[in-house]
């Protein structure tokens, strides 16, 4: 089991320690209810080390990346951020990721923590271009200041304007007492704010100086049972519950990240899915009766034949309802259809709606 940087100060915080990804990681410290509203009215901060970071360097950079990923890549330009995925060669994903144009020549990838042996296998073995590519997973580490307070808390760390740097845009600058420190406004929460990457050796001293920062403001730390909720809220997808190797980018609603502007890996086959009539759809729903939906749970028809699976689901703490993701046959898929989730002898009535489920 790894530790982050960060896992004995965890510790000493009393956070609920769990395994997670190969990592032992604080799932809760005061309670998932409190963690989440703290992120959504003021400020609180992940630690996410385990996240992975591929550095792809050289001429040939871009070309690695436009092959192995459906989003086009192209339109980056130094100090921004893109959403994307690596398709894998049957129509599934290999895994979600976030690409950064660093320098010209420089990008990196940040990838899912349970998947960073099996993305890195997977580029090297597309990598016939000569691109050159650095795994610095286990030097970096990754703290995520979320929240709406997150800009005015954090604002005297740093000399860079942080209400300037716009969503998916990032900076490398100076930020509690460190230089050349990566500033981006994304994060996985929907509540804005921003993510940190830095070394091992200089995130205790940024962690302690945020909490300064933020004292005045509530900041708290929070776990990955909050991050889970605060992501479902918004209807992001988690790799491993709504998307995996077998799952397409077409039938996940990640049409909007894959561009047929260009050739990537399985993007033939995709195009042809695109044509076509898909088997399922991702979609979200909100349960009308009392009950907390869960991952692997049946979706039926009012007559009770089975028409899906529930991939992600949750008690929502702003919304006070169950509230989940699922696929379904294309059918039931628009919005204000009535679907029921099967928990345990009950079928609860759901209705399906539009993403996100918390609007702010």
């Amino acid at each position: 089991m790894k530790n982050t940087a960060l896992s004995t100060t965890h510790e000493a915080l009393g956070a609920k320690m769990v395994p997670f990804a190969g990592f032992n990681m604080p799932v809760q410290y005061e309670g998932v209810n409190i963690e989440h509203e703290t992120v959504r009215k003021s400020v609180g901060v992940f630690d996410v080390s385990h996240m992975g970071e591929f550095l792809i360097k050289g001429p040939n950079a871009l070309d690695l990346i436009q092959k192995v990923t459906t989003n086009d890549a192209s339109k980056l330009t130094v100090g921004k951020a893109q959403y994307s995925c690596l398709p894998n060669d049957i129509g599934g994903i290999v895994d979600d990721l976030i690409i950064y144009r660093i320098e010209e020549e420089t990008y990196l990838l940040v990838v899912n923590a349970s998947n960073i042996e099996k993305d890195w296998n997977w580029i090297s073995s597309k990598n016939d271009v000569g691109a050159e590519m650095v795994d610095i997973s286990d030097d970096y580490s990754l703290l995520a200041i979320q929240g709406p307070k997150a800009i005015e808390a954090m604002q005297s760390l740093t000399s860079h304007d942080l209400s300037e740097i716009k969503f998916y845009n990032f900076v490398v600058g100076d930020f509690a007492g460190i230089e050349h420190v990566i500033i981006s406004a994304t994060g996985y929460t929907g509540s804005g704010g921003f993510e940190i990457y830095c070394k091992n050796s200089e995130v205790k001293q940024i962690w302690d100086k945020v909490f300064e920062a933020g004292a005045d403001f509530g900041i708290k730390p929070i776990g990955l049972a909050a991050r889970d909720t605060l992501r479902l809220e918004m209807g992001y997808c988690l790799y491993g519950n709504d998307i995996d190797d077998t799952t397409s980018p077409l039938e996940a609603g990640l049409g909007w990240i894959t561009k047929f502007t260009k050739t990537f890996t399985n993007s033939d086959k995709l195009s042809e899915e695109k044509k076509g009539v898909l088997k399922r759809k991702l979609v979200a729903f909100e349960l009308e009766g009392k009950g907390i939906p869960r991952s692997g749970y049946d979706i039926v028809d009012n007559a009770g034949n089975l028409i899906g699976k529930v991939t992600s689901g949750t008690m929502s703490p702003m919304l006070k309802k169950g509230i989940g993701l699922g696929y379904v046959s294309p059918e039931f898929s628009a919005f204000d259809t009535k679907i029921n989730i099967q928990i345990r002898k009950n079928a609860v009535p759901a209705t399906v709606v539009k993403l996100p489920f918390y609007k702010g």
